[in-house]
This record gives C-alpha cells, structure tokens and sequence, in this order.
C-alpha cells in the first residue's frame, strides 16, 4: 500500500528548498514551468468551437511528464504547488490533465512563502484546483494569441518593406508602445514658456533671508504650465482656460524694470508668519509593481532582472551552511495586506532596534488603491524578520542582497511612525511687492531612520538645517540685501522609463503585475524602443508599427478598452463571467476591424514574379517570408530581406580606410556596429568603432600646390590610423585620394601650424 504523498512544484530551486523542510512521507518534483502550451507555428484556437484552445505538450517535458506519471501511481495523493497565481493554477491544471489517469487524488496547495511555518500552512489547506482562476488564465493566453496570429500578420504586411524581422501586436503591449509613442510626440510638439522668476536677500539683524516675488501691483504671480501651443488630445477651449489662468513676467526688460522699482522702496516688513508642523507617513510593503518602480529607481535594476532576483529569494537561495532559506514571501501581487503574525514581527523589532517612540500605538494598516486588487497573497516582505540584510552579507549574491535589503527595510518602515517636520512661510512685504520665503527642518525622522522613499527623499537632517528659515516675527523691518531675476521655461513631461512606465500601466488598469517586465523585454527585443539615458525613446520601427496599429486598430488598443478588458478578465476568476462570454466580447470588433484595414490596405505592393498576383508575408517554422497569393495554384515565395528598405550608411567624419584611405561608413552586423569602407564590395577595409570612440580628430589641413586627378580640386591632408594622405576637399561628391609620404605630411603640418 502506497504510503507517500508526490508534492508538485515549477522549479528545481523550489523542490531543493522545500525538501529540507518535508520528511519522508513526502517526494518533491519539479514541472521545470509549463508542460504544455499552443503550438507556435499555428493559430492553435477552434475559434468555431468556443475559442477551444488547442494545447500540446511540449518537446522538452515529455520525459518530466513520465517521470510524474510513475511517481503518481507508487504514491498515495498527488499535491500540486505550483505558483500561487493564474499562471501557477494553469500549470496546475495541465499537470492535473495528465497525471489523472495514474492517480485520481489531486489537490492544490498554496505556498505564500517557502519556510517550514509557510509549507505546514499550504499542506494544512488543501483545495480543489480552481476551474474559474484557469479559465482566466486560458482567457488571457488565447486573447494575446488571436492578436499574434491575427494582427500581426496584417502589420508585417502593411510594413513589409521596413523589416525584415517579424513585427508583432500586443494586446497590452501594443498600449505600452502607443504610450510611449504619444509621450515622446508631446515632447517633439512641445513649445515652452519662457518666464522670469525675481528673488530678493534680505538681511535681519543676525542673518539672511532668501525669498521670491509672488505678488505685484495687488496681481499674484501664477509662473505657467505645459506648452505654449495646444497639444495631443487638448481642444481650443480647454488651451484657453489653460492659458488664462497664468500671470507671469514674460521678458527680461519687464523683469529688469521690475527690480529697478523694488530697488527704490523705502522699507520691507515681515508682514505674516505661518507656522505649522507636518507628517510624512510611510508608504506600504511592496507590490510586484512597486517593487519594480523602486528598483529601478534605486538599483538600477530593469523590470526582467528585478523579478528573476525576488523569484530566486522567494524559491530559496543557499545561505552559508544553513542551505537553500526562502527569504521572501511570493513576488507577484497586487495586495498590500499583511499577516498579523509579520506585523507583531516587525512591531517587536522597532521597539528593540529603534526604541517606542518609533513604534504607533496601533499596527499601520494599508488598502489598495485599484479597484480590481487580487487579494489572494500579502504584500512582499521578509519571511523572518530577524534575517536582518547585515546578517546576510557574504552569504548571499550582492544583488540579491541589494533587493532584499530594499524588501526589508520598506516593510520596517511600513510599521513605523511617520516621519515630523516644521515648516514655516514667511511673507515680506515692501510698497506693491510681495515676497514669500518657505523652510523646513526635520524634528523626528520617523519611518526615515531606515527607508527613502526615492531618489528626490534623500535629504539628510544637516540638509533639512541648510533649509531652515531663521526666526522672525510679523512686523519685523529686514533690509534688501540682493534682488536679482532669473530665466526659466516650461518643460515637457519626461520621456517614461522602466520605473514610471509601470507606473502609468499600473494607475491606468492596464495588464497585471506578472506581465509588466515581459512587456518592456519585449518591446525592447523587437526594438520598437531603445532605452536612452535610462528612459524609453520609439525606434523608427516602433513608431510605425504604432501608427498602423492606431490608423487601424485604434478602438482596441487603447487605455479605455484595454483596462476594461482588464476587469472583465478578472470577473472569470472571480466566477461572474465566464470565457467564452469575455473572449468573443474581444473577438467581435477584432475581426470587424481586421476586416476593415485588409480592405483598405488591399495588399503591400509586392507582386509575384511568375504570376503577377500580390504577395503577403507568410510564416512557417523556420521563419517569416513572402508567399504569393495565388498559392497552391503559384508556389513562389521570396525572402522577406529583399524587398526590405536599407537605409543609407551614416558616414563617419573623420575616419579613413587604412585601405584605400576613402571615407568609412557606420555599418551593421550581427555583433553590433562597425566602421566598413564607402568602396565595399572593392575594397573590404574594416575598423572597429570602439578604437576611435571619443578620440580627437585630426583638423584636415588645405593642400593648394596639390590637385585632385578626378576633379581638379583642391587637396585637403587627412589622418588615418596608418598614416597621413590627401583627399579631395569637395568630397563626398568627389572622392579621388593620393598616398603621401610622412616627412612631407610632417612638413605641410609645420608650416601651416596646424595640429590635431
């Protein structure tokens, strides 16, 4: 009789993690991830069947599935672990598929963090597996795969002759793309203000106090906002109101004769002091979003790499001699809940560490700002509070432990009281002016004893002193001491980057925590973007797959219709849908408007050679290429590379053949880019462009006793890398060259005096 129970989990890490924790009566498997998945080179969908999808198992987990299959009938009851999420309960559920038939005695068990107290918890509560969770899961993946095989087709068409690589949609990566697209188009279209700021020193009779003009001749001073022109979505009406509320002083001359009467007021009065003291709370434990944001902000870390790191930290990581230790409860949420148990937790550690008058006197609870929150798992925090980041070092992977540090201190301070400051304004007056001088200075650094918030927070308590405004008392006369104006314009807003794009997705509705880091992956394989000073700039590629996908698909991918897709996919979890209900909701305009561009586009503009009939661009296994339309009465097909659009080389200034001594061109290749001669395929000279990245260049010295044998011009000396030559000075439309020897090269530089 079969006396052991098959305990089922994703990863290798995972089973070597649990294992320590489970006693004989347990055999731990990993699935290594999904066992099954649509096939890639076929739609894969019985659209006329309800949107059945048609799943197969994959290549690779054949012989994992075998090994499961005997396990399962030597053992007693299968439990599967897999993730606690939509994607864990899909794996879950194909696993269940296959292993029924050996051992029908199945459950579903939840582990919210890998620790002996989290492992007895989830073998405590067994469960059925959750039809509703798994049909949201299929819902989500048949959605992107209809988009795939539907509209992504139709894109690689409209733009065949722009890449040669496969172009693709998204059902939330293509808004991702679009948000991108529109922000870096504000910023092209922006036009700023120009406005002058005027600041004043006074002098009390100790020290200095510095103050800018708010008011004038009973106006107040209101410095505009955004652009000087209408933009993106803002009608004439809107633009007015806008620009009607902005008072400001518009040039320098107004600025200067501004100063020149403040300079002939005879006194200046501190006329109000306000005082007040104000708190800074604690921001809540991580979500999977969140943790994102401040990772990137903090560490550097992209969205892909922050979340493989806290996968390895919630699966186990080795921990000197103690072995693989879960440090970290489950990754991917949306939930700011925490237990009470990790509460009293980390209320016992403020006390002892900080002291009490850190500590609240009542636990600080947080709730969820979206509205479609799955509150199945808790916020991300430490699994042991006592596992402190200094007792890690030297143990762990530095990246590891820059993550975990930053998990661990923002669940601290999420326990702890805020943070006080004391701020005060001063407002002086002198004639018809008014200037207004504000401070603060930090009087209980609270929750700040352990956690920044972000970059813009990191003032230290010296900083808060540098701000503080000196003591004064309304009716108070001060002296002006300097008074001055200073330019400034109006900004667009920044270009996003990883942190504050998934922010915009997160506050928007748009896709769910887990997918946020392969959104951004994606869009940068595809290079439809570019990170660019760590913010995302749209290719020329992505900013043409963008506008076909609006010119055409504009009612499904956008904000509105994305976030409420969001919701609806939610209610099949939630049991209030069910799929097939929210996949043809979906599939309806889809077609309508599939159906619509094709009429539109009719075809590329690329015909057969042997038929004459249009040719669209086709997949198979080994790839896309260009099939004809007419198939199978015409079998033609064509590499999809020849028909595509080069772009003309860039040409390098400066920079010579050690060849032929003709210009170089800025090339590509498959390991990056490089210099290649303008003469190729005659002459094969390369250089790598590394050699001369920052170099000085050599100032081309006139050469008038020397004439080209092409044109008849004028001879300009140039430098290459293997020595000195002359070269046509009307070049590039004429590129005639000639060898010079060095002691004549070395004598034309001294007596012209001219050097590099």
């Amino acid at each position: 009789m079969a006396t052991k129970n098959l305990l089922v989990v994703e990863s290798p890490a995972k089973a070597k993690t649990i294992n320590k924790y489970l006693g004989k009566d347990y055999i731990v498997e990993a699935s290594v991830g999904h066992i099954k998945d649509l096939n890639k080179h076929t739609l894969s969908v019985d659209i006329k069947n309800n949107f059945q999808p048609i799943y197969q198992i994959l290549k690779d987990k054949k012989e994992i599935i075998q090994r499961l299959k005997s396990r399962a009938k030597d053992c007693k009851s299968v439990l599967i672990a897999t993730d606690p999420d939509r994607e864990g309960e899909a794996i879950a559920w194909h696993i269940a598929e296959e292993i029924r038939s050996e051992n029908p005695e199945i459950k579903r068990v939840l582990f919210n963090e890998i620790t002996q107290k989290g492992i007895r918890e989830g073998l405590q509560n067994p469960r059925e597996l959750d039809e509703n969770l798994y049909y949201s899961q299929q819902a989500r993946r048949v959605l992107d795969r209809l988009i795939g095989y539907k509209i992504s087709p139709f894109v690689s068409n409209a733009l065949v002759k722009k890449s040669e690589k496969a172009l693709s949609a998204g059902r939330v990566q293509s808004v991702a793309l679009r948000l991108i697209c529109e922000r870096e188009e504000d910023i092209e279209n922006f036009e700023p203000f120009v406005f002058w700021n005027i600041f004043a020193t006074f002098e009390t009779k100790k020290e200095k106090i510095n103050a800018r003009l708010v008011e004038f001749d009973g106006k107040q001073i209101k410095n505009p906002e955004g652009s000087k022109k209408p933009m993106r979505n803002e009608n004439e009406e809107d633009f007015r109101k806008r620009i009607e509320k902005f008072l400001f002083i518009q040039t320098q001359e107004e600025a200067n004769e501004i100063i020149k009467r403040i300079k002939q007021v005879d006194s200046f009065v501190v006329s109000k002091v306000t005082k007040r003291r104000v708190k800074k709370t604690p921001k809540p434990p991580f979500i999977t979003s969140t943790l994102q944001q401040e990772a990137a902000r903090k560490l550097g870390f992209s969205n892909k790499q922050t979340m493989q790191l806290a996968q390895r930290l919630y699966e186990g990581v080795p921990v000197g001699d103690e072995g693989n230790i879960g440090l970290i409860t489950y990754m991917r949420t949306d939930s700011v809940r925490v237990s009470e148990d990790a509460i009293n937790s980390a209320r016992e550690l403020i006390k002892q560490k900080f002291g009490k008058k850190y500590l609240p006197q009542e636990p600080n609870i947080y709730k969820s700002k979206s509205a479609n929150v799955q509150d199945a798992h808790e916020a991300i925090r430490p699994t042991d509070i006592h596992r402190t980041p200094e007792s890690l070092k030297g143990k762990i992977d530095k990246n590891l432990l820059f993550l975990y540090e930053l998990i661990y201190n923002r669940f601290i301070a999420s326990q702890m009281l805020p943070a006080e400051y004391d701020q005060t304004i001063v407002e002086i007056k002198g004639g018809n002016f008014v200037f207004r001088a504000s401070g603060r200075f930090l009087v209980f650094d609270g929750y700040l004893a352990i956690y920044l918030e972000d970059e813009t927070d990191e003032n230290s308590e010296e900083d808060e002193e540098k701000a503080r405004l000196p003591k004064v008392q309304e009716d108070d006369k001060l002296k002006l001491h300097k008074v001055e104006a200073k330019e400034s314009q109006t900004q667009p807003q920044p270009r996003y980057n990883q942190a504050s794009l998934i922010k915009e997705l997160e506050e928007k509705g748009i896709g769910r925590p887990s997918t946020y880091a392969t959104i951004v992956s994606t869009l940068l394989e595809r290079k439809y973007v570019v990170l660019k000073n760590k913010a995302f700039v749209p290719t020329e590629l992505g900013r043409e797959v963008n506008k076909t996908l609006v010119k055409h698909f504009s009612e499904i991918f956008n904000v509105e219709f994305t976030a409420k897709m969001e919701e609806e996919l939610d209610t099949i979890a939630e049991g209030l849908t069910n799929y097939v209900e929210v996949v043809s909701k979906f599939y309806e305009p889809l077609t309508r408007l599939l159906e619509n561009a094709s009429k539109e586009l009719h075809h590329n503009g690329i015909t057969c050679d042997l038929c004459g009939a249009p040719m669209v661009v086709r997949v198979s296994k080994y790839g896309r290429f260009l099939g004809c339309t007419n198939y199978p009465q015409c079998k033609n097909t064509k590499p999809l590379y020849e028909v595509v659009e080069k772009e003309e080389p860039q040409i390098a200034e400066g920079v010579f053949c050690d060849v032929c001594g003709k210009p170089m061109v800025v090339r590509k290749s498959k390991k990056g880019e490089f210099y290649g001669c303008i003469d190729y395929p005659k002459c094969t000279g390369t250089k790598p462009i590394s050699k001369f990245a920052g170099k000085s260049k050599f100032k081309p010295i006139p050469v008038p006793n020397e004439k080209c044998h092409k044109c008849g011009s004028e001879m300009l000396l140039r430098r290459g890398t293997k020595g000195y030559f002359l070269a046509c000075s009307t070049y590039p439309k004429c590129n005639g060259t000639k060898k010079i020897l060095k002691e004549e090269a070395e004598n034309i530089i001294k007596n012209k005096g001219e050097n590099s």
